[in-house]
């Protein structure tokens, strides 16, 4: 007998959701990185998800989140005018992570946003659970 159904479904979001705080956090310490062990500047991490449809026993189906993937960001670095920097080319310029710091913050609260309300979730399916336990006494 499960008496907390959405659990699974909220516990599958929450992980999506630690993973996309962990890859912004990944990005934002990596906004200044111009040397990576690939060579080059540091690519921003994108986290992408895909709706799984679990089946369940009786016909009803719920759909939870999971991690489809991380893929690099394909778009170029600024390239920063900087001689003595030690990752300056032959022309002076430096190429820059492309990692913009608004967008990784606005990404960052999304994420955190979500997580807490897939947390609230959690938190009132179990108080349901212990709620009904009592009405059974």
């Amino acid at each position: 007998m499960d008496l907390i159904p959405g659990i699974q479904v909220t516990s599958g979001a929450l992980a999506a959701q630690r993973m996309r705080l962990d890859i912004v956090a990944q990005n934002i310490a990596n906004a200044q990185t111009t040397r990576t062990a690939d060579g080059g500047a540091y690519k921003r991490q994108i986290v992408s998800f895909e709706t799984e449809l679990v089946k369940r026993t009786g016909g009803a189906s719920l759909t939870t989140v999971r991690i489809g993937g991380v893929q690099s960001d394909k778009s170029p670095g600024q390239q920063v005018y900087n001689p003595q920097h030690p990752d300056a080319g032959p022309d002076g310029l430096v190429t820059m992570p492309n990692v913009n710091l608004a967008y990784e913050m606005v990404d960052l609260i999304t994420a955190s946003r979500a997580y807490e309300a897939n947390l609230s979730v959690a938190k009132n399916s179990r108080n349901l659970a212990m709620k009904t336990l009592e009405i059974g006494k």
